[in-house]
């Protein structure tokens, strides 16, 4: 009896001035190690470098492979959930691996992916966000982004044991859950996966994270990039927030808090007393001893940026969380998708 082919896969990129990282993201797919049908789908964004150039050339360079064809889709919004939705039209294999311009899938990837939906049930799956740099900044991101002192004990970037979660990184759908779910919600420019797995749960599916899988994800360039990233995230967090009632916990509380103790501390110091400044100082000490095992096994150029990058995702984080505003919450809640069992 012949073996069983393994199921077609759709992979959907959004993209915007990704000309750095997207011809090694798109070769990371294509050289997956994986026996079933592929195909690529890029939503093109606004960009103003030379991504429409690269994927142009991509789609051309395998034209002539009907099992590896790379394709792309217009995402004039430029926001991710909009190029996400085109490129799920787009596709249409049963199976839809989300990945981004700059992340690089690990050689078996999607067949681990594959293999994990089928053995347990779930709607989604997804594994580790791996952070690697190509500078000494970068490393220092990298490094920073990886630690719990950075991002506390989320298992998508620190590791941790397989198991039911609340949301993933990227994700491996089966098709008929985000059909059923009509795509991601457009109104959340960020967080949009944390949506849209909260009704895959709410409709009783599952969503599965798992070590096995692991992303290579390139960290912004500067520290303006990287603070324009936390910020967002804070600000969106805080959006979740008010979205759903009960999802906060005290990880998430943590950099929003720090930054109004140091604040305040600041205030006092400079006004009331200079012992008002032990609580930034004692801030600033304590990134510092958390560098140390952070960077292990880094240059010295890098570890010296870990406490810049470690507070630099800190205070945006929590600036953005501080000052999201409620009519963001409002015009998101208004957009509510009730889950479609």
């Amino acid at each position: 009896m012949p073996e069983q082919q393994p199921p077609a896969v759709s992979v959907i990129m959004p993209v915007l001035n990704e000309e750095r990282h997207l011809r090694t993201s798109v070769r990371h797919i294509l050289e997956q190690e994986y026996a079933g049908e592929l195909e690529v789908v890029i939503a093109l964004g606004p960009s103003t470098d030379r991504t429409d150039e690269i994927a142009a050339e991509l789609v051309s360079e395998t034209a002539a492979n009907k099992n590896a064809r790379v394709h792309t889709v217009p995402n004039p919004t430029g926001r991710t959930p909009a190029a996400l939705n085109a490129a799920i039209k787009a596709s249409r294999h049963p199976i839809v691996v989300r990945v981004d311009g700059h992340g690089m899938l690990s050689p078996n990837y999607i067949a681990t992916a594959v293999r994990l939906l089928e053995e347990t049930g779930a709607q989604n799956v997804g594994g580790i966000m791996h952070a690697e740099g190509e500078n000494a900044w970068e490393e220092a991101v990298a490094a920073a982004m990886t630690s719990k002192i950075g991002v506390g004990n989320a298992a998508f970037h620190t590791g941790g044991t397989a198991g039911p979660a609340e949301t993933v990184y990227l994700g491996v759908f089966r098709r008929e859950a985000l059909e059923q779910q009509g795509g991601y919600n457009e109104e959340f420019i960020r967080a949009q996966d944390w949506e849209l797995n909260f009704r895959i749960r709410e409709a009783g599916g599952l969503i599965w994270f798992s070590p096995e899988l692991k992303v290579s994800y390139r960290p912004r360039p500067t520290v303006k990039a990287l603070a324009k990233q936390y910020k967002d995230y804070g600000r969106w967090r805080h959006v979740v927030a008010r979205y759903h009632q009960g999802s906060i916990n005290l990880r998430y509380l943590a950099p929003p808090t720090a930054v109004a103790a140091i604040a305040a501390g600041v205030v006092v110091g400079a006004v009331v007393t200079p012992w008002g400044f032990v609580v930034p100082a004692g801030y600033l000490a304590a990134i510092a001893a958390g560098s140390v095992p952070a960077g292990k096994g880094l240059p010295l150029k890098a570890r010296a940026q870990i406490p810049v990058a470690l507070a630099t995702m800190h205070m945006s984080w929590g600036f953005g969380f501080l000052t999201s505003p409620k009519s963001l919450a409002r015009r998101v809640i208004a957009s509510r998708r009730p889950a479609v069992k």
